[in-house]
């Protein structure tokens, strides 16, 4: 039986994590755009790594709907259309509208209120412009929201639709100021819910997600318009 090495092959996966979570920022930043084709030994040279966690990372990434592999070139950033982010709401409006209403009656006040330390980080990291924070801390207060409801196929359910459901252009908004009010909409959120009122914590939940929703339009529509004029700007 060979010996293995479980320290070299930890520290590789580490390596791949990193590089990962490095190309989903360059994503939600605008860096990688939309319909670009992307080679694994230039973006492992940028980011001062060898091409093959970058090769693995890109796999995971193309599992998760964001990219999709160019033979012989290396992989393309998918791109998504207002009917995908139409889809995307509608799913995420159907499971999470009533898990809301669900957790409302079968979570416990300090269950919920371990919860606040994230609806606040969330407000402060839009407040500070801090978009990769506002995002971490967002998808760590929905999931484990939702997962008061008991259902854990559920949260990784609405996991990978979060995944797939990327924010390109985000960076900018977030520089405007604009993300602040999406971000309190937590707070309220969890409001209503301790203070017990389901059909309110419905609504609200209905409420943010359209909002998400036109975040991401935006966030698209502002990537494009700086994409042509850096193009115009190069003429």
């Amino acid at each position: 039986m060979p010996h293995l090495k479980p320290q070299a092959i930890s520290v590789q996966t580490h390596l791949r994590d990193q590089v990962a979570s490095a190309l989903r920022s360059a994503l939600i930043a605008g860096e990688l755009r939309p319909g670009v084709v992307y080679s694994a030994p230039t973006l492992a040279a940028d980011l001062g790594v060898s091409a093959t966690p970058v090769r693995e990372a890109m796999l995971d990434l193309a599992r998760e709907g964001l990219v999709e592999a160019v033979r012989n070139k290396g992989f393309r950033v998918t791109e998504m259309t207002d009917q995908d982010l139409d889809e995307f709401t509608e799913i995420r409006t159907l499971i999470e509208v009533p898990t809301v209403g669900r957790v409302s009656a079968v979570a416990s006040a300090d269950q919920l209120e371990a919860l606040r330390p994230l609806a606040q980080q969330i407000v402060t990291a839009a407040q500070e412009h801090d978009v990769l924070k506002y995002l971490e801390s967002d998808h760590q207060f929905h999931l484990q929201l939702l997962a008061l409801a008991g259902n854990h196929h559920l949260v990784e359910v609405v996991a990978d639709l979060r995944k797939r459901s990327r924010l390109f252009g985000l960076a900018s908004l977030n520089e405007t100021g604009r993300l602040v009010a999406s971000a309190q909409e937590h707070i309220e959120l969890l409001d209503l819910i301790v203070g017990g009122k389901t059909q309110e914590a419905e609504d609200c939940m209905r409420r943010h997600l359209a909002h998400v929703r036109t975040l991401w339009a935006d966030g698209r529509a502002e990537a494009e318009e700086r994409k042509l004029a850096h193009r115009l700007g190069s003429r």
